[in-house]
């Protein structure tokens, strides 16, 4: 078993609005190991978005700890990505100039780096359309780009909110199994926002699951399903079980 390499302990969030205080997360503790792939559900408005936030080093919290390697998270860190929903690529950029932005910005060897962005390309599946932009591609292709991106600069840990949220139910299926397969190869640690808990449970080792606001974390449900993992495995009772596990701690059940 491998340690922790992300801690939290006692993490809350509190924001000042015109009407009082308003609790987004309320002690939150929790650790992950590394090279697992954890999902985070729970209804609209619960934290789990500002949570990914402040692991990120975007977003200050108001108490607790949370650690990666043991140092504390207080700003952006190169060894920590994220990726959104839409993936904000730029329109004048080639996709293989969009791939490259993260080692321009981080200064990173430019031969290295020419050499691996065409290593993810074809790794995403997008070989033969580095000199297309964005505007010539489909929602799923540029969620594709925003993966390559993702991965460009070699973090260690990969932070994700809802990447394939706003895509179809065919393409998101597809690009769960693509991630997999990524994963499966470079084993990153990710940490995995989701409002789809039949998504969470394919791709998760484990599931946390977080209370409506304030977000206290209800509990951690282990997915033991063996990988790897295809879409047949969704037929198998136990996925079932543990879909409705945590529906049932969602108290949605019915």
């Amino acid at each position: 078993m491998t340690q922790d390499i992300i801690t939290g302990s006692g993490v809350s969030k509190v924001y000042a609005t015109a009407t009082g205080p308003l609790v987004a997360l309320d002690d939150v503790s929790f650790g992950i190991r590394e090279g697992e792939f954890i999902s985070l559900v729970g209804p609209s408005g619960c934290g789990k978005s500002t949570l990914l936030s402040i692991l990120g080093g975007l977003e200050d919290k108001s108490l607790g700890r949370l650690e990666i390697d043991g140092r504390e998270i207080d700003r952006p860190r190169a060894d920590v990505g994220m990726m959104f929903q839409t993936p904000v690529l730029f329109p004048w950029r080639t996709i293989r100039e969009n791939v490259r932005l993260p080692g321009e910005i981080l200064r990173l060897n430019k031969t290295e780096q020419k050499a691996r962005t065409e290593e993810l390309l074809e790794m995403v599946g997008l070989s033969g359309f580095g000199d297309r932009y964005p505007g010539e591609l489909s929602g799923g292709m540029r969620q594709r780009v925003g993966l390559a991106r993702l991965l460009a600069h070699d973090p260690k840990v990969l932070m994700m909110d809802e990447p394939f949220g706003a895509l179809d139910e065919f393409t998101r299926e597809t690009m769960n199994i693509e991630l997999l397969r990524i994963w499966e190869a470079m084993r990153k640690t990710v940490i995995f926002v989701t409002h789809n808990i039949g998504e969470a449970v394919f791709l998760s080792d484990r599931v946390f699951v977080m209370t409506p606001r304030p977000g206290r974390l209800e509990g951690i449900v282990e997915i033991d399903l063996p990988r790897p993992r295809t879409p047949e495995i969704m037929r198998e009772a136990r996925y079932g079980e543990l879909v409705f596990q945590i529906r049932r701690m969602l108290g949605v059940d019915h």
